[in-house]
């Protein structure tokens, strides 16, 4: 969960669209969609091993539509192998995507499917190495039966905390919650600790022999897009709280699959920054989908992308400007007194959210003119959020933590020069 919440963004390949149409991408190379993630400064990435469709990217032994009955390598292939090791070689954390919605399984809307999906899910959770996150969506359409599925999201919860107990359930799941748009913008006021029913938590461990809090796993309740899910007013009579983070969901061109027709729709690097700063930077977790094309490449133009965006934030994080500052705390309030004055349009505020987020609302202040003098103002912090204003100048700042749920721990406050 760690290492999910710390991670820059994610990088979702979304391939299945031209193996499962019986095509051949002679091509397709998982070390290229790596170093691509690992260049624009992502620290996992999730593979869509099976979507709505049916088709498995990985020669699953039950079910005969995947990869060992396409043309791609002559039936031998196995994408998600490939993935793996490319992960593995440059540092890169692996997720998998699984869709329970299946609309070629004859047994899709049978009590047989959950079976079937959950012999899937171990098929991918125990042939591959670690596995990080574990990544459903809620999507429940019709079957080639015409019949919809209960999905059995407790058993589900079961094999993946027995198999990889380490791996973040994301979306439909205990750990890590949809943000609520696919636009790649958050909210302004995000908090990572949520209101839950006491009847919505389930232990997977109070019903075996392990007792580790790691295990317990919830199915998600309630309405959980509304603009304010963590205020006062929300959470002052809840039944319990959880530790929810939010993730934030966009793909660098229009559609989520790869077509040449939408070439022109690649995000600029201006757009895809952005949206970082309105996802990472509010708290939240970004999920990039970044579509290889037919050939199995992540095309020129989508790496050109996020080249620039890598540059950009690279230049702008490059110094901290706050560095060598005299630092007092008092209460609660950071003052800063810099080495001499600089220019400044960035802010980066961290809270040592392992022990909780607290914080309500802050400001930002310079010295000038013999008085404090407002330069910006916020509401949460939680594991990071960035402030853009216009640029100011000046050698004495401060903090002002405004409101604030017990003691803050403020653990970085950074000045940044954007170019």
């Amino acid at each position: 969960m760690v290492a999910f919440s710390l991670g820059w963004y994610q990088f979702v390949p979304f391939a299945g669209s031209s193996l499962d149409q019986g095509q051949n991408p002679t091509a397709l190379d998982a070390e290229q969609w790596v170093t691509t993630a690992k260049m624009a400064g992502a620290k996992l990435v999730i593979m869509v091993a099976k979507h709505h469709d049916g088709f498995c990217l990985w020669p699953s032994k039950f079910t005969d539509y995947s990869v060992k009955n396409s043309p791609w390598r002559g039936g031998k292939g196995d994408v998600i192998a490939d993935l793996s090791k490319a992960c593995r070689k440059y540092g890169m954390k692996l997720g998998i995507y699984l869709s329970p919605w299946d609309i070629n399984s004859p047994v899709y809307g049978t009590v047989a499917y959950n079976a079937c999906f959950k012999n899937q899910l171990t098929e991918l959770l125990t042939n591959y190495g670690p596995i990080d996150e574990v990544w459903f969506d809620g999507a429940c359409g019709e079957g080639p039966n015409g019949k919809r599925q209960v999905y059995d999201w407790e058993g589900y919860y079961h094999v993946i905390r027995t198999l990889q107990p380490q791996a973040v359930i994301a979306i439909m799941g205990p750990d890590v919650r949809w943000v609520g748009t696919e636009s790649g913008y958050g909210r302004e006021t995000e908090w990572s600790i949520v209101p839950v029913s006491t009847a919505s938590l389930d232990s997977i461990a109070g019903k075996s022999q392990h007792k580790d809090i790691s295990q317990i796993a919830f199915m998600p309740q309630g309405d959980m897009m509304k603009e304010d899910l963590g205020s006062r007013e929300k959470i002052i009579k809840a039944e319990a709280l959880a530790w929810y983070p939010s993730e934030v969901d966009v793909s660098i061109r229009d559609g989520w699959f790869y077509h040449a027709n939408q070439d022109s729709t690649v995000k600029s690097p201006e757009k895809l920054t952005d949206i970082w700063y309105s996802s990472v930077g509010c708290n939240s977790v970004l999920l990039l989908n970044i579509p290889p094309d037919k050939r199995g490449l992540i095309s020129e133009r989508d790496i050109s992308a996020l080249k620039g965006m890598r540059d950009i934030l690279d230049r702008t994080f490059k110094t901290n400007l706050a560095e060598n500052a005299i630092i007092t705390r008092k209460d609660s309030v950071i003052e800063l007194k810099l080495q001499k004055p600089v220019l400044f349009d960035r802010l980066l505020l961290q809270e040592n959210f392992r022990n909780g987020q607290h914080v309500e609302s802050f400001a930002l202040e310079q010295w000038k003119n013999g008085k404090w003098q407002a330069i910006i103002s916020g509401t949460t912090i939680g594991y990071k959020r960035l402030i853009r204003f216009d640029a100011v100048t000046s050698d004495c700042v401060r903090l002002r933590i405004l409101s604030s749920r017990g003691l803050p721990e403020i653990i970085s406050v950074k000045l940044f020069k954007a170019p």
